[in-house]
């Protein structure tokens, strides 16, 4: 026989109709921690119906373990609540559920005529990777928030919607956010072989932008896709005022596994940055070109032992070894 599930605690419940709001929050942590289904009615009538904001967050940030169809909509509902704090707590919780059913009720949401509910929606189905998101955040491209379009390009590059390459371009080179930039400049790394030139004039263009992120993300993506003809952008870039960009160029040269690399390669075995000269002995190893081996034996002997030990490495990549 069954066991009976143990009665509710009636104490605790009725602290959460306590006049003082630190109590009620107290108690929804407490019935939260139990992790009993049988408590979200009373979790979900507090993030809807308590005066007191902490207490509401707080049953936000508490659903966030549920994956219960009830908990989607009251979250999804609080996107609207007004107070940031809750609107934050709900947003986030959203983002932690992973069912599909979760999904399904929260593409409604992933329109909404609210930005920031727009956007929430829009981040919480990232994950969730349902092919029926793609149109909203196609559409959610053109929206005059720049929170919805970074939360829209997130989507489509994880559905890897390659049909959203060219406005993913576009965005790229043209959005006036730099993190929408950022985040599109990333999101061209899903080209197909045959779809590396269509995004290549926005990545080189990325490669030059403003923002020194976009830059890096931009070199990046070209590591990934590895066209040959990015080498001059690329080889410029490793002359780029922050060395996070050169160290990401330095990548894609190395990939690239052209000679003409080999000058900017070894001239950043003597950057400051640790990462940086690291990151060129390895990709003067990738080059294949014994005219390497020079540079990486005095890179062997680099203070730094990261340094020292790629360049090792890369020596044995060319099939030299090191000698004292």
């Amino acid at each position: 026989m069954t066991p009976a599930a143990p009665a509710i605690d009636p104490l605790l419940l009725g602290r959460l109709g306590h006049s003082d709001a630190g109590v009620r929050r107290i108690a929804v942590l407490e019935l939260a921690d139990l992790e009993r289904p049988e408590h979200l009615p009373a979790l979900t009538a507090a993030l809807r119906g308590d005066p007191a904001p902490e207490v509401r967050a707080e049953a936000a940030r508490v659903l966030a373990a549920w994956d219960d169809a009830d908990v989607v909509d009251t979250l999804a509902q609080a996107l609207l609540d007004a107070h940031a704090e809750v609107r934050e707590a709900a947003s986030a919780s959203l983002a932690e559920l992973n069912g599909v059913q979760a999904g399904a009720r929260l593409l409604p949401w992933a329109r909404h005529e609210q930005a920031f509910a727009r956007a929430a929606a829009l981040r919480a189905l990232k994950p969730l990777r349902l092919p029926a998101a793609a149109e909203a955040a196609h559409d959610a491209l053109a929206h005059a928030d720049a929170a919805v379009r970074r939360e829209a390009v997130g989507v489509l590059g994880w559905l890897k919607q390659a049909d959203a390459l060219p406005a993913l371009a576009r965005l790229a080179i043209n959005d006036s956010d730099a993190e929408v930039r950022r985040s599109a400049t990333g999101s061209l790394g899903l080209a197909g072989a045959g779809q590396v030139a269509q995004v290549l004039p926005a990545l080189l263009a990325a490669l030059v932008d403003p923002q020194w992120q976009v830059r890096e993300e931009a070199a990046t993506t070209l590591a990934k896709l590895r066209p040959p003809a990015a080498l001059p952008g690329l080889l410029q870039a490793m002359q780029d005022e922050h060395w996070q960009v050169r160290l990401r160029a330095a990548r894609a040269l190395g990939r690239l596994q052209d000679a003409a690399a080999l000058p900017a390669l070894t001239e950043a075995l003597a950057h400051p940055a640790g990462n940086l000269r690291k990151e060129a002995a390895i990709a003067l190893g990738e080059l294949g070109d014994v005219a390497g081996v020079a540079p990486l034996r005095l890179a062997a002997q680099d203070p730094d032992p990261e340094v020292r030990k790629a360049a090792r490495l890369a020596l044995a990549r060319l099939g030299e070894e090191l000698r004292p």
